[in-house]
C-alpha cells in the first residue's frame, strides 16, 4: 500500500501532459514509458522490465533468479573475473555481469548486491516512500512504513499468507490512482476506504512496530499523528495540488498552465515552512 504525501511527480507530469493524472503518477508513467514490448509479446506473457512482480517470494534469491530467467541481457559485456576462483581465494566476487543485468530491470522492490571496502552486502532497493512535500511529512511516512513493516513481518500469521499477490498489486495501483479516496482490500475487513483502513487498522499496527524498534513514544505519536491528520482531513500532497489548481482556475480565471505555475510557487513556499501538508490552505 502507498500513502502519498508529496506526489512528487504529479505536477511535473501534469504540466507535460496537460491533464490531471493519478494521485501518484510515477508508477504508471514509468511503467508505460519504459514498456517497449509489442502487443504480440505481451500476449505471450513476456514480462515488462518495470515490474511489481507476480508472486510472493520466500527468498531474495528468487528475485535474482527471475531476473535471469525472464529478461535477456541488454549489453553484451563480460568481465574477466572468475567468481568461483575469487571465492576459493577467500575474497568476495564483484559479480559485475549480474549487477549490470540487475540494473536494467526496474522492480518496485529490487535486490542489489555490492561489495564495499571488500565487504559484500545485499539490500533491497525499496521505492514505496514518496518524497516530501516537507521533512515532517517524509519523517511521518518513514515512521508509518517501518512501524508497519516490523509489526506485519512479526505477526503470528503474516499478511502474505492472507492476501493473494494479485490483490496486493491491485491495491498498489488503486492507491496510486485515487490516493485517500481509494478502496483497498484488507484481510478480515474486505474492501474498505483507505483512510478508514489506516485509522482503524494500520496506525495501531505501526505504533506497535515503532515500539518494538525502540522509538520514543512521544516521537512515534508526533509522527503518526501527521498520518492520522492526513486521513482525517483527506489532504495529501496530491489532493492539495489538485484542489489548489482548481481554486486558482476558478477564482483567477487563468489557464491551466498558469494555474499550475502558481500552485508550484505556493508549494515551494509552504514546503519551506516544514508544516505538514494536511495543514496547508488551498486558497
Amino acid at each position: 500500500m502507498k500513502l502519498d504525501a508529496g506526489a512528487g511527480g504529479f505536477w511535473r507530469d501534469a504540466v507535460r501532459v496537460g491533464q490531471q493524472l493519478w494521485h501518484e503518477t510515477r508508477i504508471t508513467l514509468f511503467e508505460q514509458a519504459t514498456d517497449t514490448r509489442p502487443d504480440e509479446l505481451k500476449e505471450q506473457g513476456v514480462r515488462p522490465r518495470v515490474w511489481f512482480g507476480e508472486r510472493w517470494i520466500t527468498s531474495v534469491f528468487d528475485l535474482f533468479e527471475e531476473n535471469i530467467r525472464y529478461f535477456p541481457a541488454l549489453l553484451p559485456i563480460s568481465e574477466d573475473e572468475d567468481p568461483v576462483a575469487v571465492l576459493d581465494r577467500g575474497a568476495c566476487p564483484q559479480l559485475a555481469e549480474m549487477s549490470l543485468h540487475n540494473g536494467t530491470i526496474y522492480r518496485w522492490n529490487r535486490p542489489v548486491y555490492a561489495v564495499v571496502d571488500g565487504i559484500p552486502h545485499l539490500r533491497v532497493e525499496n521505492r514505496v516512500l514518496p518524497a516530501g512535500p516537507t521533512i515532517a511529512d517524509t519523517a511521518a511516512n518513514t515512521a508509518f512504513y517501518y512501524g508497519l513493516v516490523r509489526a506485519l513481518t512479526e505477526a503470528q500469521r503474516p499478511i502474505w499468507t492472507q492476501m493473494s499477490f494479485t490483490t496486493a498489486a491491485e491495491n498498489l495501483h488503486e492507491a496510486a490512482r485515487h490516493g485517500l479516496d481509494a478502496h483497498l482490500y484488507w484481510p478480515g475487513v474486505g474492501d474498505t476506504p483507505v483512510a478508514e483502513l489506516i485509522l482503524r487498522r494500520l496506525l495501531p499496527l505501526a505504533r506497535q512496530g515503532l515500539d518494538r524498534w525502540g522509538v520514543n513514544q512521544v516521537d512515534a505519536d508526533r509522527l503518526l499523528g501527521i498520518i492520522e491528520q492526513r486521513c482525517l482531513t483527506g489532504q495529501t500532497g496530491a489532493a492539495w495540488q489538485i484542489a489548489t489548481v482548481a481554486e486558482i482556475t476558478r477564482h483567477s480565471g487563468v489557464d491551466r498552465h498558469e494555474a499550475l505555475r502558481q500552485m508550484t510557487q505556493r508549494y515551494i513556499e509552504h514546503m519551506h515552512t516544514n508544516e505538514p501538508v494536511h495543514t496547508w490552505p488551498t486558497t
